[in-house]
Order: structure tokens, then sequence, then C-alpha cells
């Protein structure tokens, strides 16, 4: 490799990496489009809900779409940050084991997408409580957390609510207007 600018093996190197990227593209490509295609015809579930939860599903997009899941803390509470991301990380696992059975699609797509996580805050229960109103009422994903009162906040409190994960769309209709955490 002396005096040569790129080495054949640089050279073809160079070319697996380009192809199998162009490949795997494709291939993703593909896979959304077939996803895309799946009829609309609603899936026999048993479960409380089932037929509601079949038919958010069916929203799932392709490939590109852009999905995310958004935390809804109680700012009135005054938690420290440790216990907010205590009860962040328990409203996104408690959304995550319902999507499982609910809208597995859509949690696939999420996943695809990079499990995007937005923090946003809520003045008041009745505020954290008409948000969960709403993301229902559109067929959302949604896990409402309660603390156990071991700590800094009293027992039976509704700290957290999780949105999603679904379409960054349909969430932004329920939780765009909230501020950042």
């Amino acid at each position: 490799m002396g005096d040569k600018l790129l080495d054949t093996t640089q050279i073809i190197n160079g070319l697996a990496v380009m192809i199998s990227f162009f490949v795997g593209y494709k291939y993703a490509l593909k896979r959304g489009e077939a996803c895309a295609k799946i009829d609309d015809t609603p899936s026999t579930e048993t479960q409380e809900g089932g037929a509601a939860a079949a038919i958010a599903d069916k929203t799932y997009g392709g490939f590109n779409d852009n999905y995310k899941m958004v935390l809804v803390v109680r700012n009135d509470l005054k938690m420290g940050k440790g216990k907010i991301a205590s009860q962040c990380s328990h409203g996104a696992v408690g959304a995550y084991q319902r999507a499982t059975t609910r809208t597995p699609r859509l949690l696939r797509a999420w996943e695809n997408c990079g499990c995007a996580k937005i923090a946003v805050r809520v003045e008041s229960e009745a505020e954290l409580m008409a948000i969960k109103r709403a993301a229902e009422q559109r067929q959302l994903n949604t896990c409402l957390i309660r603390d156990a009162g071991r700590t800094q906040i009293e027992p039976n409190s509704k700290t957290v609510l999780a949105v999603g994960p679904a379409a960054a769309i349909d969430i932004d209709r329920v939780t765009g207007h909230l501020k950042l955490l």
C-alpha cells in the first residue's frame, strides 16, 4: 500500500458497503409498501377494546413516516428530576407493554423510526385527565401512571400519562399545544 492512493481491498470494501446499503434501503422500502397494503379488515380480538385497537392499528403508514410517544408530566406536583425520570420510565414501559397487544404494527413502525419520546408538562390533574380522554377518543394508546407514594408525593397521585406510540400527527392533535418539560 506504499505509494498507491487506494488499495484494491479498500475499493472492494467500499463497493461492498455501498451495495449493501442500497440493497437494505430497497428492502426497507418494499417492506414499508407491503405493510401499508395490509387490508383494513379488523382482526378478531377478545380483549376489551380489541376492535378499537385493531382499527387504530391499521393507520400504520410506511417506512418513512414519523412516529413518537409523548410523556405528559404533572408539573404541579413539584417532583424532583429523578422522580420525573422514574415516572416517565414507568409510563414509557407501560405504554410499550400495552402497545404490544393493542397496536403491534404502530409499535414496530415506532421502533423502526428510532423510538422518539417527548416529555411535555401540564399544570394540574384535571388537565392531565383531559389529555387522556382526548387521546382515548382518538383511539390512541395511553398509560396513566399512579405513584405508590413511598418517597416524594402522596400515594395514588396521577403523575405521568404516556400517549402512543403512534403517528406524530395523531399525537400532536392531542398534545401539540403543551410545552416541553
